[in-house]
């Protein structure tokens, strides 16, 4: 119930505070709040998270140190690592709809059990993408804008489009 209320104070006070490129000091707050009140982050002052990141359920998120998460972000559940950034509009999944009975509408069926996606460290997830339940990103992947990733993507990977496919893999130079 705490936690409850924690979160609506996050929604009520927090969440819609500005975009830090007009007050600095608001993602330090939120970072603040999410370490220290809610939990789910791991305080870093390196850190950013910006207005409009929805948090579904504080209890199945975990995030670690010095990611930057932009805004209208939805989290439903996930295990993010360190050294992540999280451009803009990105979805993160653990459940979906039960859609198995046809003789039952989608509504009714109810609802996957909650598997959450696991982010590694120095994962890029670019704008607009949508990360579906269960799914791994492995360390160092880079995820492109607008991909449906309904698969694990090996580390240092860059994977896109719909659904995401490999393009190539990471190397230095």
């Amino acid at each position: 119930m705490l936690k409850k209320l924690k979160l609506a104070i996050y929604y009520t006070l927090i969440y819609n505070l500005p975009h830090s490129r007009f007050v600095p000091f608001f993602t330090k707050l939120r970072v603040l709040y999410l370490s220290k009140v809610l939990k789910v982050l791991e305080y870093d002052p390196r850190s950013k998270v910006e207005y409009g990141v929805y948090i579904s359920n504080a209890e199945t998120l975990k995030i670690g140190k010095n990611c930057r998460i932009n805004e209208n972000v939805f989290i439903q559940g996930a295990t993010i690592g360190d050294h992540v950034l999280i451009a803009p509009n990105v979805v993160i999944m653990n459940s979906a709809h039960n859609y198995n009975l046809l003789d039952v509408p989608v509504i009714d069926q109810g609802s996957t059990p909650e598997v959450n996606p696991i982010i590694e460290d120095y994962v890029w997830i670019s704008r607009n993408v949508v990360i579906m339940h269960g799914i791994k990103i492995g360390k160092g992947a880079i995820i492109g804008a607008g991909a449906v990733v309904t698969k694990d993507v090996e580390p240092y990977t860059v994977v896109g489009g719909v659904p995401a496919k490999f393009i190539k893999k990471r190397s230095n130079g």
